[in-house]
C-alpha cells in the first residue's frame, strides 16, 4: 500500500535509495511560474523516460514542491511514486479513495 509524505528528507532518502533523481517534464514550465511538472526519474531503470525530462537540483525540486503544495505517494518496496496535491492526500485520508489532483474543487 502506498504511503504519503511531504517530508523532504524522507522523499530524498526514498528516491535516492531506489536510484531516483529530481526532474521536470520538458516543455511544461515555459508558460508560467515554476519549473514545470515535477517527477522523480530513475535513469538506470529499464524503459526509463529520462529523455522527456530535465534534471533539476533537489533544492529546486523542493522549492516548487512546497510552492505547489504537493505530496509524494510512494511504496517502500518498489519504484512506484506519484506526486499529488496535498488536498488529494487529505481527501484520501478521509475515505475518498477516488480523489485525484485533477478533480480539485
Amino acid at each position: 500500500m502506498a504511503k504519503a509524505t511531504t517530508d523532504h528528507q524522507q522523499i530524498r532518502r526514498w528516491a535516492e535509495g531506489h536510484g531516483g533523481k529530481p526532474a521536470v517534464v520538458k516543455g511544461t514550465g515555459d508558460d508560467g511560474p515554476g519549473l514545470g511538472i515535477l517527477r522523480i526519474t530513475f535513469p538506470d531503470a529499464p524503459n526509463s523516460d529520462t529523455g522527456a525530462m530535465d534534471s533539476i537540483s533537489w533544492d529546486d525540486f523542493f522549492e516548487q514542491f512546497e510552492a505547489s503544495k504537493l505530496a509524494l505517494l510512494y511504496d517502500d518496496d518498489s519504484r512506484f511514486n506519484k506526486i499529488v496535491g496535498r488536498d488529494t492526500v487529505d481527501r484520501r485520508e478521509h475515505g475518498d479513495h477516488d480523489a485525484s489532483r485533477h478533480d480539485r474543487r
